[in-house]
């Protein structure tokens, strides 16, 4: 990929300010830089944002599901976070996982983790989406065989736009499994049913430096289980009965904890949940500016014909911009097409590789192929990821439609 730094348009630049620069200094100041009450204030305010809409629940109550509140768990990255999720249930050696091979690797790498197997159903025909009803195959081949290895199923809604939680949701108390939401990029994705990350069991998000709110690194983790929140919290730290904050403010003595779990080190410091209360309060205000960008784009490239509009739908969170090409309209390829686009200044990514690409994947997945997923493969060949960040001005918007449409006009076939 090209220096961003010599693009006219970047792929993507985190929107910050004075305000967490300001934070962030103030702890750096305080003499205390881990976990402790900025990540706790990170907690809470998320929660309160995801507990914020009361007619969700009355939609919840409808259908027959959880209408506890969210509560929130701060880690130090979603892949940190989704550990954290599929061990609190029941994700284990013996048992196994359901997800999409249209994902980043560390979806299905976290259940490997766990010694967990990895079943994968394929896309929709026309979306990133997993497929329900490849989903619900998978689910009656494992019932029907006695196996019973499946205990979760973990949806990805790509580029924000959301998967059919409904649906799953239905399959998933059929089958009796748990379903855990990769909402890397999917915050914040309003639906009827509760934002994204908070339809299911439980819901990981990614503050990664590119998604819709950063903190450099960093992720939380939202459930409505109290047994699951209460695992995931101490396994967080070690295992720990204590987090590092009370043993070091209780008036107990500092030293005294206890070991219940061998538990990891996924806690998220203050310094960066700093940048994340900061980040958080303008979380809406950036998914509007991402939306006018996107309008944009979509009134432009729907007068093409070689370009197909990006799947929408109930919560778009608009975290990236999948442009899919009509590539029987043009005489490029979509890897030349996205070259030709990086030398034009234009800064550009392709989501995802799917995993059945990857050598571990093929190697340690039987009848893992293209072929068997051709969903998923057909969306890779055909996508280009273009530049989507709050801060983006008109002038670079409108030279991303240009250099699109002339590079278009030039290779139409």
């Amino acid at each position: 990929m090209s220096d961003q730094n010599s693009l006219k348009v970047p792929f993507s630049r985190p929107s910050i300010s004075e305000d967490e620069e300001k934070t962030v200094l103030e702890v750096l100041r305080s003499g205390w830089l881990t976990t402790g009450k900025y990540t706790l204030q990170f907690e809470k305010d998320f929660s309160a944002f995801m507990n914020g809409k009361p007619y969700m629940n009355e939609e919840r109550k409808k259908k027959g599901l959880s209408t506890e509140e969210v509560s929130s768990l701060a880690v130090n990255s979603n892949t940190s976070g989704m550990i954290l999720a599929m061990e609190a249930f029941g994700v284990t050696r013996g048992k196994a996982v359901i997800t999409t091979p249209y994902t980043f690797v560390s979806t299905a790498a976290c259940a490997v983790h766990l010694g967990a197997k990895v079943y994968f159903a394929d896309t929709e025909k026309d979306s990133y989406s997993i497929d329900c009803s490849k989903v619900e195959e998978l689910l009656r081949k494992d019932r029907e065989s006695g196996k019973n290895e499946i205990v979760a199923v973990v949806p990805v809604h790509i580029a924000g736009a959301l998967c059919n939680m409904e649906r799953l949701m239905e399959i998933a108390a059929k089958y009796k499994v748990k379903v855990i939401e990769d909402a890397a990029h999917a915050f914040p994705s309003e639906t009827k049913l509760g934002y994204a990350g908070t339809i299911g069991d439980a819901g990981v998000f990614s503050f990664y430096v590119t998604k819709t709110m950063t903190t450099a690194e960093g992720g939380m983790v939202t459930t409505r289980d109290k047994d699951a929140l209460k695992r995931m919290s101490v396994m967080r730290m070690h295992g720990m009965d204590r987090t590092t904050w009370d043993r070091y403010t209780s008036p107990r003595a500092s030293w005294e904890y206890d070991i219940v779990a061998p538990g990891y080190k996924f806690n998220l410091p203050d310094v960066l949940s700093a940048i994340g209360v900061c980040q958080l309060k303008k979380a809406e205000s950036f998914f509007e500016k991402r939306k006018k960008i996107v309008e944009k784009y979509n009134q432009a490239f729907k007068k093409l014909d070689f370009i197909q509009l990006p799947p929408d739908g109930e919560g778009n969170a608009w975290h990236l911009y999948l442009m899919r090409l009509n590539l029987e309209k043009l005489t490029i390829s979509r890897d030349d097409f996205a070259k030709e686009l990086q030398k034009r200044g234009i800064g550009i990514s392709v989501h995802f590789i799917p995993l059945f690409h990857f050598t571990y994947w093929k190697e340690s997945t039987p009848d893992f192929t293209k072929e068997n997923f051709p969903n998923a493969e057909r969306a890779y060949q055909r996508t280009i990821s273009l530049p989507l960040w709050p801060d983006m001005t008109e002038e670079m918007t409108e030279l991303v439609i240009r250099e699109v449409t002339e590079l278009g006009r030039k290779y139409h076939g």
